[in-house]
Parts: structure tokens; C-alpha cells; sequence
């Protein structure tokens, strides 16, 4: 399939709607679907939702990308990763209704994987936009039952644009005509494209700050919308930012009629890898048994920031991070935030990923920010460095969705 096409990625639908249409259009069988976007959240968000959902005894479908360990990550279906039987035939399935013809690798699996949800009974089908949105593969749905857009900033400029404007029509491109978007907190700049489309469309906007309202207090989660108050417990997602994504979920699901009940198992069912998940096990604790060791895959300024507050939240412990980025990414943008969390950084590359980031460049972009820095050559050789000298540290390893992936296929 990666033979398929010569690009990774190249933003257009003509490719999708050819084999959609070739598989007789699955996309019109699905279940009724939440659509989300945003450049920060989208997965948390969803995760969230879908906890939600199933607290109310609903059966849901959900795509997410990119994977970390394995693909089929990306396909869930009716609660439960898709078999390793049924994604063959899928995958199968779409080569041959492909024809040979061009078609990237996100396109022609996002297509397996709405083959999978319109044969699969469900209640609900959360699909999560790989990028942007306009013309983003999973943006063939004529009538969502909802709309999400999560917090949007700058990230991807090659392919979205270089202003928080361009951006956010992009991401704005999965409002549909009559059909509710919940909007997560926004830059203005970025809320005034959101509310110019909705308005055009004739879609209710549901948003932050007008329509609902969440906060934490006393070590609750108070969330408040037309339909009244709720008093919740804290996400099981750790960070200040997880309560605006829990927030957006609860505008979802208060929308859809879901209880109290349901929205508390929200909150403390929702389960998300790679977003400050602590490891306990594993080759890597075996080797630091005293250290307490995490992992984030946030990857732009703002996960930079939400993830130094979070840092900034923790009981008082020596620091240390163990980074590999994307070449795509804004590094110095990532890292400066974190500088202030932190003793040292020891820069990796990602292995097997093209796209890497050398570990030079990132210790040299750590050095800027003001980080001692250094440079090794795998995570285990960081990670052995760090608590020869401090045994008892925090290590954070962060960076990259390709870099966590990579640990939680090596660490499970």
C-alpha cells in the first residue's frame, strides 16, 4: 500500500471518493458519527466521549491515528480493537477495489477501517481527522450526528498554512450544513473562522466560554451548560489541559442525553496512551527500577506547555527528559516551555523514521532554551546515563507519537 503513492501525504478527496465508491460507499452505512478536529486533543477528547458513551451502555466504533504500538489501534470496533482476521480482509478488500491506482497509505486505510465500522453493528462511530480537516480522508460523512473542534494552534504549516487563520479553515472544514459542533477554548483569531463557518452553514455552535463552561475546583471537575451543573471527579487523563478536553466531551455527551452516571464514567473511564501514561513495567523499569519514568507524545508549543504544567503539578522530584522530535516540528517552540521543569535533556533519534529529527539537533535546540544537554544513542543508553548519576529522578521520555510508539512496542 506505502507503494501505492509517492507522498506520505497529499491533501485531497478525488483519491478517496473513487474507492469509497468502488466499496459502494460505505461511509453512508455507519453508524451515527462524532467527527472531531483540532490541533491539540482530538484523541483525548475522543477517548473521553467514547467513555462516556459506553457508560451509558452504548456500543461505539472508533479511528484514531497515527497507531503507537500496532495498527489496529487505529480501528475500534464496538469497543474492541479489530481482529488481525478482519483488518486482513479489509485491508484486502480495498487493495483490490483500489485497482493499482494511486492512493496514499492514511487514505486507503482510513477506507478499510469505514468498510469495517458500516459492516459492524454499533450505537456510535467516533471518527478523529488525521489532518486539517477540509480534505482529510475522514472527511466524507454528509450528515455527522456532531461536530468537535478542540483547541487549534499552529502545527503542520506545510500542509495547513502559516497562520493560525489558514489553519483553522482547515480545521473548520468538517462543520457541516444544520448539523451541532461543540468547539473547544480557541485563540480569537482562530474562533472568528470557526463561528464565520458554522454561521454560513447553519450549524448551532456549541462553544466554550458561551455555551458551557468547565473548571477545576477543590479537586473536582465542575462542568455547567443550559441543561445545569455537574460536580464530577477530576479525568483520569492527568493535566490542566485534559479538563477543556473533558469539558468538550461533556457538551458531546450532555447533548446526546447522557446522565450523570455516565458522565462520571467519562472521567474515570477514560484511558489514553502516551499522554503522561506512567510505565511500571517493562525492559526500561527493570533497568531504572528507582526511577519514576513517563511518556508523552505531545509534539508542538502547545503540548510543550500543557505538559511543563502538568511537570509543574507533580510532588518535587529531579527532572530529566529524554526527547526525539520530527523534523517537521517548531523543536525550540516544544522545548522552552519544558526548560523550566527541567535539570537536563538527552536527545535521541526516533529510530526507524525517515523523518527523524538528528539527536544533535534536537540537544543543540535544547541547549538554546537554555537545558543542559547531551546525546545518545537509544532510549535505554539515555535512560542508563541519567540514574548512574541520579537514581531516583523523573524521566520523561517526549517528543513524538513515533518515538512513544516505538517505547511502548519495546517496553510492553
Amino acid at each position: 500500500m506505502m507503494a501505492l503513492h509517492p507522498k506520505i501525504i497529499d491533501l485531497t478527496l478525488d483519491r478517496v471518493w473513487r474507492l469509497l465508491d468502488a466499496l459502494d460507499n460505505p461511509q453512508d452505512n455507519l453508524p451515527p458519527v462524532i467527527h472531531l478536529a483540532g490541533t491539540n486533543g482530538k484523541g483525548s477528547t475522543q477517548a473521553l466521549i467514547r467513555a462516556g458513551l459506553e457508560g451509558m451502555g452504548k456500543s461505539v466504533h472508533a479511528y484514531t491515528s497515527p497507531h503507537l504500538a500496532r495498527f489496529h489501534e487505529r480501528i475500534r470496533l464496538a469497543g474492541a480493537l479489530i481482529s488481525e482476521d478482519a483488518l486482513t480482509a479489509m485491508l484486502d478488500e480495498c487493495y483490490v477495489k483500489n485497482d493499482g491506482e494511486n492512493i496514499t497509505y492514511f487514505e486507503i486505510t482510513t477506507c478499510a477501517g469505514l468498510l469495517a465500522f458500516a459492516r459492524t453493528p454499533a450505537d456510535y462511530t467516533l471518527l478523529e481527522v488525521g489532518l486539517g480537516g477540509r480534505l482529510d480522508a475522514t472527511n466524507v460523512i454528509d450528515q455527522p450526528l456532531m461536530t468537535v473542534i478542540t483547541p487549534i494552534s499552529i502545527d503542520h504549516e506545510q500542509f495547513l498554512g502559516d497562520t493560525l487563520t489558514k489553519i483553522a479553515t482547515e480545521k473548520a472544514g468538517i462543520i457541516k450544513r444544520g448539523v451541532p459542533c461543540v468547539v473547544g477554548p480557541q485563540p480569537q483569531e482562530a474562533m472568528d473562522v470557526v463561528e464565520a463557518t458554522a454561521a454560513r452553514l447553519g450549524a448551532p455552535v456549541l462553544a466554550h466560554g458561551q455555551h458551557w463552561h468547565v473548571s477545576q475546583e477543590r479537586g473536582r471537575l465542575i462542568f455547567q451548560d443550559e441543561t445545569g451543573l455537574l460536580d464530577l471527579p477530576l479525568p483520569a487523563l492527568l493535566g490542566d489541559h485534559q479538563i477543556m478536553n473533558a469539558g468538550a466531551a461533556l457538551a458531546v455527551l450532555r447533548y446526546l442525553g447522557a446522565d450523570e452516571a455516565a458522565c462520571e464514567a467519562a472521567m474515570t473511564n477514560a484511558t489514553w496512551a502516551a499522554r503522561m501514561q506512567r510505565l511500571n513495567t517493562g525492559p526500561l523499569i527493570e533497568l531504572a527500577p528507582e526511577t519514576e519514568l513517563w511518556l508523552d507524545g505531545g509534539h508542538n508549543a502547545a503540548a510543550g506547555v500543557a505538559l511543563a504544567a502538568v511537570l509543574e503539578t507533580l510532588p518535587k522530584r529531579n527532572t530529566h527528559l529524554i526527547c526525539g522530535m520530527l523534523n517537521t516540528k517548531d523543536i525550540s517552540g516544544y522545548l522552552a516551555p519544558l526548560a523550566q521543569q527541567a535539570k537536563t535533556l538527552t536527545a535521541v533519534s526516533i529510530p526507524g523514521e525517515a523523518n527523524t529529527l538528528p539527536a544533535v539537533e534536537t540537544a543543540a535546540a535544547a541547549q538554546g532554551v537554555g537545558l543542559i544537554s547531551s546525546v545518545a544513542d537509544s532510549v535505554s543508553e539515555a535512560l542508563a546515563s541519567i540514574v548512574k548519576d541520579d537514581p531516583h529522578a523523573r524521566v520523561l521520555i517526549c517528543g513524538s507519537l513515533y518515538l512513544a510508539g516505538n517505547i511502548l512496542r519495546e517496553n510492553g
